[in-house]
């Protein structure tokens, strides 16, 4: 063999290297489609097991359903103090029904409209589902609630919300299996029957057996064919398908849908469906309207009671809509019942007009439960304006403790005898005059007279030396907040409701602890469960600043006070009144009044009180001046009544307060506090000829410790002139319109002058020309 054949190489070694190389290639690609395949496979198995725990957590979480829960009536009960029910979702007393009550044609007109497949499913109908999560993935709102079989809606009703905003994956999934549970336990009969009985049928009824005898006075056995069809149609939506509705046509046409799915179900001929058909939707309907009408009377009486009570239960995460909650509220009936018939009595107080509205709230200042409030007089309609908690109306000056002198006395340790001045003012950077309403000016004064007589000029010299950060921190801590700082004309006027000033004269009454209103106790949910709704206080001032506000606001409820038509005598109380006058841009008769209020309290019960009209500038929608005292003469008459079983306990200066008498004048001041008087005499009070003397050592007490009520520090000898005697003294803020009517606001509150007018305002200030 030749050195060259020698070198050549074989045949098939190059073959087989191809070969090798092919092989290669083919299998280079199996790597990355192999990873992606198992990373898929994780991820699907991840998946799974993610779905699975989620939905075993759905499934553990889910609540119990009892037999109890499933019988039990689908009402909202409201209870006041003494477990009294006062309000329900219910108008009538629910009459339960047994299957012997129960004629087959109505579980044949359920089932068919409802629930064809009912007999054959055991809770949950795939089909109905499978069509459900079909209109889910659709976007379809009703995706989430098209699938529920009557078990389903049975279960819903008794331990889930019916809002379709709560119909979410794990409702649904929870809904599904208690379904399963209780088809489990209950034969097909029995749960017809718990749905039968839960059921709402619009007019406050619950149950079909209710809604047969409320409707048309009869049994349900007793009612037609086209009778039995409506019943079992109203519960989709019985809003809609009102058979007392003016028009009709909607209701009939469920009803007669309801006739045709008993035809397709079998249940009934066609020929006998055409006959019910014929008859009227409205046939052998009772009169209701008296019913109506008793009912709508008993629910008007505690109407903006139970409508904060409602506002609370939601800000607390309750559905008032979901069956079975007892809510137990501190309303006191007879308070409540008082204050309604007090409002709503001709005889009672000459309101003048019966467009004259009111708010009042009620609490026990101890811990600030609202144990009685309305929302309006003459109401026409229920859940309406809850005027005591609407916040659109200035409090004129019954806020000045609150927004001027309170602050005054809690950061600069101002005495009750500190001067101020009431000279003539003009708000800064501008050419507006500050007036009251006899366009007169007092000179010195202090705050105590000033606070008595209201003044006006005296408050927003205060509030300037407060401060506005000063005094918003002070509303703050009193559960009011304002939108801009409190400057300028805030001195005469916040916008404010009763329920808060309520709330913040309460912690000046229980020695500086404030209390956020609140109506509920507890809620038991139909589950058993009572879930308390624990007030917690919280310190809004020293107790020095409350007793020393007490002692000089119990000047205003005196003969010589703002406030005189509220004092009954032998009584410690204490309060501030407060008016909002009209520009004369406005149109309104001279000194005529927009708002008109007073917030009075003792130790057991603070009241706040407010009247006005709710579209204040239309033609004749004015307080006249000479009604003014309208507030504090309704608190006189609610006061007296509430007070008549309760200790008559006065205040006393806590150890941080030293006593001093001026001028005859008991006078109180923060024990080793330094304070400036601004260069004015350290001490300033009125004689009876009108001027200021200083200091008198003379020891005299302000008021009397024992049951009788002595008013020695505002006697009537203590002014120069009876015109200053029950007469509010400020200039407050004026009464705008709302571009829609609705009530009247102050204007801008928070700047350093009135706001200029606008085409949505009718006035600047009031203090720059009425007088009141």
């Amino acid at each position: 063999m030749s050195k060259d054949n020698q070198a050549q190489p074989s045949t098939p070694e190059p073959s087989s290297q191809s070969e090798s190389s092919a092989s290669q290639k083919r299998t280079k690609p199996r790597g990355p489609v192999m990873r992606f395949f198992r990373w898929l496979g994780l991820i699907m198995l991840a998946l799974i097991l993610c779905a699975t725990a989620l939905f075993s957590y759905y499934l553990i979480t889910a609540p119990k359903i009892t037999e109890s829960s499933l019988s039990a009536e689908n009402a909202t009960r409201i209870y006041d103090k003494d477990d009294n029910i006062v309000w329900s979702t219910a108008t009538e007393n629910r009459e339960y029904a047994t299957q012997d009550d129960i004629p087959d044609g109505l579980k044949q007109a359920i089932v068919s409209i409802e629930d064809r497949r009912f007999y054959k499913h055991h809770g949950v109908d795939p089909i109905r589902v499978g069509g459900a999560l079909a209109s889910n993935l659709a976007g379809s709102s009703l995706g989430m609630q098209g699938g529920s079989t009557l078990t389903q809606q049975l279960v819903k009703l008794s331990v889930f919300s019916t809002s379709s905003a709560d119909q979410t994956l794990k409702r649904k999934t929870q809904e599904i299996y208690l379904a399963t549970q209780v088809e489990k336990n209950y034969t097909k009969d029995q749960i017809l029957d718990f749905y039968i009985n839960k059921v709402y049928m619009g007019h406050g009824i619950y149950g079909m057996k209710t809604a047969a005898d409320y409707y048309y006075g009869k049994s349900l056995k007793e009612l037609s064919t086209a009778q039995l069809a409506l019943l079992a149609g109203i519960p989709q939506s019985p809003t809609n398908y009102d058979p007392y509705a003016s028009d009709t046509d909607i209701t009939t046409k469920r009803r007669n849908l309801v006739l045709q799915a008993m035809v397709k179900y079998g249940a009934l001929s066609q020929d006998d469906a055409n006959q019910a058909i014929a008859v009227p939707v409205n046939d052998g309907l009772q009169d209701i309207s008296q019913k109506a009408q008793d009912t709508d009377d008993k629910r008007k009486l505690v109407d903006g009671y139970v409508s904060s009570t409602i506002s609370e239960a939601k800000e607390m995460g309750y559905d008032t809509t979901q069956g079975g909650l007892k809510i137990h509220t501190d309303m006191d009936y007879k308070l409540q019942k008082k204050l309604y018939e007090q409002a709503n009595d001709a005889s009672a107080l000459d309101y003048g007009s019966k467009d004259l509205q009111l708010g009042a709230t009620m609490t026990n200042p101890d811990n600030g439960r609202v144990i009685a409030q309305i929302g309006g007089r003459n109401l026409k309609t229920t859940f309406g304006i809850n005027r005591a908690t609407q916040t659109m109306r200035s409090g004129g000056s019954s806020v000045k403790p609150l927004v001027d002198y309170g602050p005054a006395v809690e950061y600069l340790n101002w005495p009750t005898y500190r001067t101020v001045e009431d000279k003539k003012y003009k708000y800064p950077g501008t050419d507006i005059s500050v007036n009251d309403w006899d366009n007169n000016f007092m000179g010195n004064m202090t705050m105590r007279s000033a606070l008595a007589l209201s003044r006006n000029i005296p408050a927003i010299k205060t509030l300037d030396e407060v401060g506005a950060k000063r005094s918003s921190k002070f509303l703050t801590g009193l559960g009011i907040t304002t939108a801009n700082l409190p400057e300028g004309s805030a001195a005469l006027g916040i916008p404010i409701s009763s329920e808060q000033e309520a709330g913040a004269f309460g912690a000046i009454a229980n020695g500086g602890t404030y209390y956020k209103p609140s109506y509920i106790k507890d809620v038991i949910t139909s589950d058993g469960t009572t879930h308390k709704n624990k007030v917690n206080g919280k310190q809004a001032m020293k107790e020095s600043t409350a007793f020393m506000l007490t002692d000089m606001m119990k000047g205003v409820i005196s003969y010589v006070g703002t406030a005189s038509e509220a004092m009954i005598p032998g009584l410690h109380q204490a309060g501030k009144s407060g008016l909002v006058a009209y520009d004369e841009r406005a149109g309104m008769p001279d000194q005529a009044i927009s708002d008109a209020w007073f917030t009075g309290y003792t130790r057991s019960y603070v009241l706040s009180v407010w009247m006005g009209y709710d579209q204040p500038n239309q033609t004749g929608h004015y307080i006249p001046w000479d009604k003014q005292d309208l507030p504090s003469k309704y608190y006189k008459e609610i006061m007296s009544y509430a007070m008549r079983y309760r200790s008559n306990t006065d205040w006393h200066a806590p150890s941080t307060v030293t006593k001093t008498v001026r001028n005859n004048i008991a006078e109180y001041e923060v024990k080793g506090a330094n304070w400036s008087n601004g260069g004015l005499p350290s001490v300033a009070s009125m004689n009876g000829t009108g001027s200021f003397d200083s200091d008198d050592s003379s020891d005299s007490s302000s008021y009397s410790t024992g049951s009788s009520y002595s008013t020695s520090s505002y006697s009537t000898s203590s002014y120069a002139s009876s015109q200053y005697q029950r007469r509010e003294t400020e200039e407050d803020q004026p009464a705008t319109t709302n571009n829609g009517g609705d009530a009247a606001s102050s204007s801008s509150s928070a700047s350093s002058a009135p706001a200029s007018s606008s085409s949505s305002q009718v006035s600047s200030s009031s203090s720059e020309s009425k007088k009141t």
